[in-house]
């Protein structure tokens, strides 16, 4: 239905741009200064083609303002979109790590490292 009212909106549109530009203008215009003497009445008697294309222009600007409101009606959202920051904050890991080896095997032994020295102090002598 959606895309129906669409390809109908788009074919009000084109009719509309045509009835729109086929007019003839009501004063001197721009046509005019430029020396556009000659109109569209020479094709189409002056008096039936301004009714005809003024009656065209003022229907499918109703009907296209019709079908721009039904659809954006149409297209709302049902919902409310959610945000990013909605979501928690923590996740657990999709795979569990490996088991992690507390000695590398390029580690020294401890034999071979020194000792700290001893920094307690040594007990008090009772007199």
């Amino acid at each position: 239905m959606y895309t129906f009212l669409l390809v109908l909106l788009v074919i009000d549109s084109v009719i509309l741009i045509a009835a729109v530009l086929l007019q003839s203008g009501k004063g001197g215009g721009l046509a005019a200064s430029f020396g556009g003497a000659s109109t569209s009445s020479d094709l189409i008697g002056s008096r039936q083609a301004g009714n005809l294309l003024t009656k065209a222009s003022w229907t499918c600007g109703g009907l296209f303002l019709f079908l721009a409101f039904v659809l954006q009606i149409m297209s709302s959202r049902s919902s409310v979109p959610r945000s990013i920051l909605d979501a928690p904050l923590t996740q657990t890991p999709a795979t569990a790590p490996g088991p992690v080896n507390a000695v590398p095997s390029s580690a020294v032994p401890l034999e071979a490292v020194p000792k700290a020295p001893d920094t307690t102090p040594p007990p008090a002598r009772k007199q």
